[in-house]
């Protein structure tokens, strides 16, 4: 392979591949450096695993619903832990593949190994050196690992996908995303599952009405949740199971402990400090507007400079970046109307400002809300509700908010996302015609607000 290219990535994963194939596509000449797998965090420990995990955790409750539909469960289904994460593994290796076909049909050169930065536009992939014009740091990020004592008995968001079986009773540190997703996922697959968090409230962030509800449906569904509370210490007992003393005095006994106390990025080996690359007191990469970093043509998108950890913002961030290094495009991401969604039991979606922080921006806010029980619940028997919020700046009459709890949450606010970021006012809301019967209807048909502030 070739020594000299326009543009070395560093790393495979969604924000590297898509910056390479927008660059080669542009003329450019690329290649792309991953010592681990290719597609990075969302496609083998991330978003795409969690996925199937949290499908194949609703049907224990899909066998509940179906008893008031007239499903008649003759003997109690059983869950075989070997068949979900082996199949998993299938379609993992299948992405992988794709992922390498799109890097070869897109001309981009592959280098698998660890890549060190060496400066003056070097970086040495194992016994090469390689100069480039442009270098991109798309490394990501990993989790962040406890440091109280018997920590090595504890295993994080990247071990989860993995494990030889499937513990009984587990306990979850953390109050994020991930941790929250876990829980769920754990009390659908069978567990006995308490998620502990050292604050007041899980899912920081997200609007309040949303986390209210969010800790009623969890709760209900018979995840344990223990709020202003962390573990001090694990003791692995001879029985093999993890005595963990908690801050409060308490302990509790448990096959497994999942720690998902957030993320960091992956900097580590990468030779930072033969460069005037600068990390923030967060320890993420810092950079411009333009994604450049102190040292001049060397760049860094994604999750490894901890603006969003989303893999829709990284492809955003490298494809742009490509466009801009390669096609003089501009840079112009808004980073305040990014749709997401937390794949708890039920879901939870949103995108735009939270009520607070609407009254912070806007003078005047008007919010609308419908808290419900799906039709489908009203024959499955299930005591499940949904909570859908709208936000609007009463000068303008914008939508600047949405958020929802309830299922398919996830589908319905893309759409919305695409009206936000439009400019669709409320008056337009109303003025769509809703498809009946459906929950999505109702963000069509809230008339009057609940309160305005």
């Amino acid at each position: 392979m070739k020594t000299e290219y326009d543009f070395f990535v560093v790393g495979a994963g969604s924000g590297g591949v898509r910056a390479s194939r927008i660059a080669a596509s542009l003329g450019a000449n690329v290649a792309v450096a991953e010592d681990t797998f290719l597609g990075g965090t969302c496609v083998n420990v991330g978003c795409v695993p969690k996925k199937l995990f949290v499908y194949a955790s609703q049907f224990s409750e899909h066998t509940k619903e179906s008893k008031g539909f007239g499903w008649e469960q003759n003997s109690a289904p059983t869950f075989n832990w070997t068949t979900l994460r082996d199949n998993k593994d299938k379609e993992i290796f299948r992405l992988n593949g794709i992922y390498q076909n799109l890097l070869d049909n897109a001309k981009v050169s592959t280098y698998h190994g660890k890549a060190t930065l060496l400066g003056n536009g070097k970086v040495q992939v194992n016994d090469v050196v390689i100069s480039a014009k442009h270098i991109l740091l798309a490394t990501g990020g990993i989790p962040r690992k406890p440091t109280f004592e018997g920590a090595e008995h504890c295993y994080t968001s990247d071990d989860v996908f993995h494990l030889e079986t499937l513990p009984k009773r587990v306990l979850i540190q953390g109050g994020g995303y991930i941790a929250v997703e876990f829980a769920g996922i754990y009390n659908g697959l069978g567990c006995e599952a308490e998620l502990i968090y050292r604050g007041e409230r899980f899912l920081r962030g997200f609007d309040t009405d949303i986390v209210d509800a969010a800790e009623n449906e969890i709760t209900k569904k018979g995840v344990k949740l223990t709020f202003n509370c962390d573990i001090v210490k694990v003791e692995k007992q001879s029985d093999n199971s993890l005595l963990v003393t908690l801050n409060n005095g308490e302990t509790r006994v448990v096959d497994a402990v999942l720690s998902a106390i957030g993320r960091e990025s992956r900097i580590q080996g990468l030779g930072l400090e033969n460069t005037n690359v600068k990390v923030n007191s967060r320890g993420f990469i810092e950079v411009d507007d333009h994604f450049e970093t102190a040292e001049k043509g060397v760049y860094a998108v994604g999750d490894v400079i901890g603006r969003m950890a989303l893999t829709p913002v990284a492809l955003e961030e490298g494809m742009s970046l490509a466009n801009h290094l390669f096609d003089k495009k501009p840079i112009d991401i808004d980073y305040t109307k990014i749709a997401t969604a937390v794949f708890c039991q039920p879901n939870i979606a949103t995108v735009g400002y939270t009520e607070s922080e609407a009254q912070a921006e806007f003078k005047h806010i008007d919010v609308y809300a419908s808290d419900f029980k799906a039709l489908k619940h009203t024959v499955s028997g299930l005591d499940e509700r949904t909570l859908m919020k709208l936000i609007v700046d009463k000068a303008s009459d914008l939508v600047v908010g949405c958020h929802m709890i309830g299922p398919d949450a996830a589908e319905m606010m893309q759409g919305i996302g695409i009206a936000i970021v439009a400019g669709a006012t409320k008056a337009q809301f109303d003025k769509t015609i809703g498809i009946h019967p459906s929950a999505a209807e109702e963000f069509v048909t809230m008339r009057t607000p609940t309160r305005s502030t």
